[in-house]
């Protein structure tokens, strides 16, 4: 079989873009590699890498959902939505019971408008817009509507919110952290982001990008058949 998925615990830190490289560079030269959506470096989690024919699906796994794990520090706003950015404010975070932080995320099940973060590859004007971010150029505001299907809050250590979020494609869990910061009066910031799920298959199948280059990625392919 010379093509089909590898599905890979992606490090934190990397590039959706590195992992696809690395894997590339131990396969035939020509062969196609891509990947079923891209994990900003922070987060770690499933990458579903497509090889080969299987590229030619990357619209079908592009648009699976996502399952995510992750925490949202309250009363801290970066210009970025995650702790890779820089600081803007800082502000009290109020008492909060873990049963009113979950009625707040009960708020934003279902569809929702969110706001498109700044930093994000999503283009404008044939640029993504990071590119206007990185040089403090004011851009539109783009908003992208979103499926919640799942946004449980798994523990509640002030100022660090801790959930398990199942979402449509393309749903920014950076910009639902920002939501509900605003929501509080007090901003917050995307602090972990692991994801757990693309469709079917589960982080738990999934290999270290140590055990792909050990055992070569020919071997660690699988059918590219989506799970039912």
């Amino acid at each position: 079989m010379d093509s089909g998925i590898i599905l890979v615990d992606k490090p934190q830190g990397w590039t959706s873009h590195d992992v696809v490289a690395v894997v590339r560079r131990q396969l035939p030269r020509g062969t196609r590699v891509g990947h079923s959506g891209t994990l900003d470096p922070l987060a770690s989690g499933l990458l579903v890498l497509l090889v080969g024919r299987a590229t030619k699906s990357a619209a079908v796994f592009l648009g699976l959902p996502k399952a995510y794990s992750g925490k949202i520090r309250l009363g801290l706003v970066t210009d970025t939505g995650d702790l890779a950015g820089k600081v803007l404010r800082e502000r009290p975070v109020p008492a909060l019971t873990a049963a009113e932080l979950q009625a707040l995320f009960d708020r934003y099940h279902g569809e929702v408008e969110m706001p498109i973060p700044a930093y994000s590859a999503v283009k404008y004007k044939g640029k993504p817009l990071y590119a206007y971010a990185r040089k403090g150029i004011e851009v539109p505001v783009k908003t992208r509507r979103s499926d919640i299907m799942e946004w449980t809050l798994t523990g509640w250590v002030p100022p660090d919110a801790g959930f398990m979020l199942r979402c449509s494609s393309g749903t920014y869990a950076r910009a639902l952290a920002m939501l509900a910061g605003e929501a509080l009066g007090c901003g917050g910031t995307l602090s972990e982001l692991r994801r757990e799920a693309v469709g079917g298959y589960e982080l738990s199948s999934a290999l270290t990008l140590e055990e792909v280059r050990r055992r070569g990625p020919i071997d660690c392919l699988l059918p590219a058949a989506l799970p039912a």
